[in-house]
């Protein structure tokens, strides 16, 4: 049986709760939501703490991994006074890939219904991919009536063939499965993955960036994800292995200082973009082994100047890798010429004027859309993830793969009457 099989996301009626984890290389984020009347969506709950396990997404020790995620659930559930038993995961667009498929199947002259598209659905699962890789999501991009393109959705119309065309991304079974062991380690179920930068791009994009084509690019601890926008779907998402451990590891490299104070130079003084005050400006930086219980750190001091030259080389890479990614992608000037930065390392001062210098196209920092009850300190690119897992998990309508697919070959009498019933009973 697939992983997925028995992973469906359904309808949310108001007063339902739902949760969400997003698990990343620097930190774990659950939220869990009530569903309020006009299908708006309201915290109830928030926990978060830094990960531990988890190296550039992939998860790199199993019990520390299901610890920091059970402690991050339990704090959500302790602030709202729920008890979760199902969630809605996150998988880095590291173990999964992006593809094409164009899928035909004979309707014979009758009317498309559901059963079509399921029985497409079923087409889309037997389609060659690589081994050991599962089906994570079946996007349409757009369907044909006998050869007529651009019809937005079939149901209810008459031909002899119907053609879909979907965007897949298939993850790797490896991945899921040891994230799924994680989160049962927490004595939790897992109700459905979504890629991750498919989710940041639900919480970060208006309507017309995603109709009119645009290019998420989610800075996050381990990793930098990517996923591309265009009339109204998802059309790729990928990944480059570089985010922002690689900056701090710099900086602790490059200034001899422990890591937690690159952490924290970084978030106060980094900036990707030299200015022209950088020589005059001095920064107080520990040095490693150079302070202990008896005397105070010792600490040299050093104009930002050589911040900027350590962080700025390694953003002009990050770029440099999407730039590469989108263009054997084949997305960036199918794209257009929008890109949206989000996640925690979109925050750096410099970064837009970089990125757009980088990548050449037109740069915005995205914050997720608020949330009625959400809390400030949880509210910034950082959690751009987070909030669009909520989305998806609400409204994952446009992805097929939540019909179950049935035998491909045509039925006959016997088998469209059961079809209907199935259908409509």
């Amino acid at each position: 049986m697939s992983i997925n099989d028995n992973r469906r996301i359904r309808h949310r009626p108001r007063g339902s709760v739902i949760a969400v984890v997003d698990v990343g290389t620097t930190k774990i984020v659950c939220f869990i939501a009530r569903v309020d009347e006009g299908d708006a969506l309201r915290i109830i709950g928030v926990g978060h703490q830094s990960s531990v396990g988890l190296k550039s997404g992939t998860i790199v020790d199993m019990a520390s991994a299901a610890t920091a995620i059970g402690n991050a659930v339990n704090a959500a559930e302790q602030m709202c006074g729920e008890t979760i038993r199902e969630v809605l995961v996150n998988l880095s667009a590291g173990h999964a890939e992006s593809h094409a498929v164009t899928i035909e199947v004979t309707i014979a002259g009758h009317q498309v219904g559901d059963l079509d598209l399921r029985r497409a659905m079923g087409h889309a699962r037997g389609v060659e991919r690589a081994a050991e890789t599962e089906l994570l999501h079946a996007v349409p991009t757009g369907f044909a009536i006998d050869g007529n393109c651009g019809i937005e959705d079939p149901r209810g119309m008459f031909g002899q063939a119907l053609g879909v065309q979907l965007h897949a991304v298939t993850a790797d079974v490896s991945a899921l499965k040891n994230l799924t062991t994680c989160v049962a380690n927490t004595h939790l179920g897992i109700e459905g993955f979504c890629v991750s930068p498919y989710a940041s791009g639900l919480s970060v994009l208006v309507e017309d960036e995603k109709e009119l084509g645009a290019t998420i690019v989610d800075m996050g601890g381990g990793t930098t994800e990517i996923a591309v926008f265009q009339d109204g779907v998802l059309m790729h998402a990928g990944c480059v292995p570089v985010g922002g451990v690689h900056v701090t590891s710099d900086i602790a490299r490059g200034l001899t200082t422990p890591l937690a104070h690159a952490e924290r130079i970084k978030t106060l003084y980094g900036s990707c973009v030299a200015t022209s005050t950088d020589e005059r400006e001095l920064i107080d930086v520990p040095q490693v082994g150079e302070y202990g219980d008896e005397e105070p750190a010792q600490a040299n001091h050093l104009p930002r100047s050589f911040l900027v030259g350590i962080i700025q080389p390694r953003l002009e890479e990050t770029f440099e890798l999407v730039r590469q990614h989108l263009e054997a992608s084949g997305h960036y000037h199918a794209a257009g010429r929008r890109v949206v930065l989000t996640g925690g390392g979109s925050q750096l001062a410099g970064v837009r004027d970089l990125a757009q210098l980088v990548l050449d196209k037109q740069i915005r920092i995205g914050k997720p859309r608020r949330l009625v009850g959400q809390p400030e300190a949880v509210s910034g690119p950082a959690f751009a993830t987070a909030v669009g897992l909520l989305a998806f998990a609400q409204h994952p309508v446009e992805d097929l793969s939540g019909f179950t697919a049935v035998p491909q070959a045509m039925p006959g009498f016997l088998g469209r009457v059961g079809a209907w019933f199935r259908e409509n009973l």
